[in-house]
């Protein structure tokens, strides 16, 4: 049996499949299959499976209950590949690469598909996919072109070892959808009337809401809309107090009796938008949550959600995560990634010796640099990588280049490199995009949108969106460039994390549910959980030896078996 067989669905429905050699070129006689499952299940020994897309292949292989080792997808090889040539933005379709290999006219992608609320059923259809048929024969000359571009890649082992990864991954999220959060909306309904109160008749505001406004009014002597932003700070002004946003942070500075009730207001108006009842009905079937995760959805190689806001569940709403009678949910969250991650990419010899002890990272930096100030070693290490390199942040950014001048010179350089307009790579070589040409938008490149109502008191992790005005902006491409080093490394490690978990967790019962940058959720019987934490570890000390190599650094997690998330912090 040959380690790894390619296929290609054809228009009839019909699936080409073909053994691959060593070379990448077919090993056997191109045979037809009458089905894509029928194709794959009578395979079993197959080590990978090339294809076009996991996106196509995944969700109706779990559907007919087959599951892969390993893949290859040649769609997310190219966009790999097409930022490391600095291409970024390029169509990546196999259908695109075909043509650039041909000389031909680029067709651009297909447009994403969103996710349906109330459906998710459907992601699970082979007509819920956009499908785009592409003969085996073009598909291997696509594969063994991209074969050539590794090797003109600027480490070819480590690119090679990216799009594994970045395959891995792919897999993983198709898993994950088909597996879905446990999720109890019964609890879920409890927490929104323990919050809001009653709901009126009509899609009203519920009654706690309306009573927080009805304050908010009274505290300004005339009736205001604290759910629209101009009308609030208008309300301000007319009071005698200037307010440029209603930020929480601006709020919580003024001395007025309408700010309690208002900072009140928006936290709970913001639960009731993205979390009410609507969500609940729209998101939520058959006690499982599927928010549609797509692996390396943003420019640092971060995953996002495709509807729903599966990375942005609050606190308060993870009441609702509960795992199955008897089982439990592993919940597993890497302990200071990112300064680990910098020491490793960096080889700074004392910040990694540091990073070798599973213990406190920040303040054994502080005793060292910071007389034991573990908060101050924390604002340093974090300004470092964010950028942070003004006022107190200078000076911190001071103390921490003398005693770990090789990391603080890494994100120089990076951040050089940035404001310069040259590639800057992670240590596997995904590529953030050139100054200009590129993402002209962050919209486009699929990273998080800032909240233009005003309600929301933060973007999560706000450097994935910085790119969206990099290409004018140089200080602000080297501030990203800076932090993109290390976050994009830290995304490659948790791939191989994820990869090493799965193939763990493929011989037990225990199933992948959840993953945020660095936190990942597994949930499994209560006999299994034990395993399941010794595999993380594992899988983890793993993933940083594949990454990064021989180097000290340890990556420690944070792990709790609890019956529900929100008891796991």
């Amino acid at each position: 049996m040959a380690e790894r067989w390619a296929l290609a669905v054809a228009e009839d429905g019909g699936v080409d499949v073909a053994p691959l050699g060593p070379d990448g070129l077919p090993a056997g006689p191109v045979r037809r299959e009458p089905g894509l499952a029928e194709a794959v299940r009578s395979r079993p020994d197959v080590a990978r499976w090339v294809w076009r897309s996991t996106a196509e292949t995944g969700p109706r292989l779990l559907a007919a209950g087959v599951r892969v080792e390993r893949c290859y997808d040649v769609e997310a090889a190219e966009t790999l590949l097409l930022g490391h040539e600095g291409r970024y933005g390029e169509p990546h379709s196999a259908a695109a690469a075909l043509a650039r290999l041909r000389g031909g006219p680029v067709p651009p992608d297909p447009p994403q598909r969103s996710a349906e609320p109330g459906a998710q059923s459907s992601l699970f259809e082979p007509q819920a996919v956009h499908l785009v048929h592409l003969p085996l024969s073009d598909l291997l000359a696509v594969y063994a072109e991209q074969q050539r571009r590794h090797e003109r890649a600027a480490y070819p082992d480590r690119m090679r070892l990216l799009t594994a990864a970045e395959s891995a991954g792919m897999l993983v999220a198709a898993e994950m959808n088909h597996a879905g959060l446990p999720w109890r909306a019964d609890v879920h309904r409890e927490v929104l009337h323990d919050l809001l109160g009653e709901r009126y008749a009509g899609g009203g505001e519920p009654r706690r809401l309306t009573e927080l406004a009805e304050e908010v009014s009274a505290a300004f002597g005339r009736r205001v809309r604290p759910d629209l932003p101009a009308d609030v700070v208008k309300a301000f002004g007319q009071a005698g107090v200037k307010v440029g946003s209603t930020r929480r942070w601006e709020l919580e500075s003024l001395d007025h009796p309408a700010v309690k009730p208002l900072i009140e207001y928006k936290k709970l108006y913001r639960i009731w938008v993205a979390h009410g009842w609507s969500w609940l009905q729209d998101w939520v079937r058959d006690g499982r949550f599927r928010p549609e995760f797509l692996a390396g959805g943003t420019v640092t190689g971060r995953w996002v959600t495709n509807g729903g806001g599966g990375l942005q569940i609050p606190k308060v709403i993870r009441r609702a995560v509960v795992a199955d009678p008897g089982w439990r949910l592993v919940v597993a969250d890497a302990d200071q990634m990112e300064p680990r991650v910098l020491a490793a990419i960096s080889r700074d010899p004392g910040l990694m010796e540091v990073a070798g002890r599973e213990s406190d990272l920040y303040q054994s930096v502080s005793d060292r640099a910071f007389s034991g100030d573990r908060a101050q070693a924390k604002l340093a290490v974090l300004g470092a990588v964010y950028g942070q390199t003004s006022g107190d942040g200078l000076k911190n950014l001071a103390a921490l280049r003398r005693r770990f001048p090789g990391a603080v010179a890494y994100v120089d350089d990076a951040a050089r490199a940035g404001e310069e307009g040259r590639l800057v790579r992670t240590w596997l070589g995904r590529t953030c995009p050139p100054a200009a040409g590129a993402a002209d938008g962050a919209e486009e490149a699929g990273l998080p949108q800032d909240d233009p109502s005003g309600l929301s008191d933060s973007v999560d992790h706000p450097q994935e969106w910085v790119p969206g005005y990099a290409s004018t902006n140089a200080r602000a491409r080297g501030r990203f460039a800076r932090n993109f080093v290390v976050q994009g490394s830290a995304a490659d490690w948790a791939l191989l994390l994820l990869a090493g978990l799965r193939q763990t967790c493929a011989d037990m019962t225990a199933e992948l549910v959840f993953f945020q940058h660095d936190e990942v959720i597994v949930h499994c019987p209560e006999e299994e959980a034990a395993t399941v934490v010794a595999a993380i570890r594992d899988a983890a000390e793993l993933a940083g030896r594949l990454t990064f190599g021989p180097t000290p650094v340890r990556f420690p997690f944070t792990t709790a078996v609890v019956e529900c998330y929100a008891d796991a912090k």
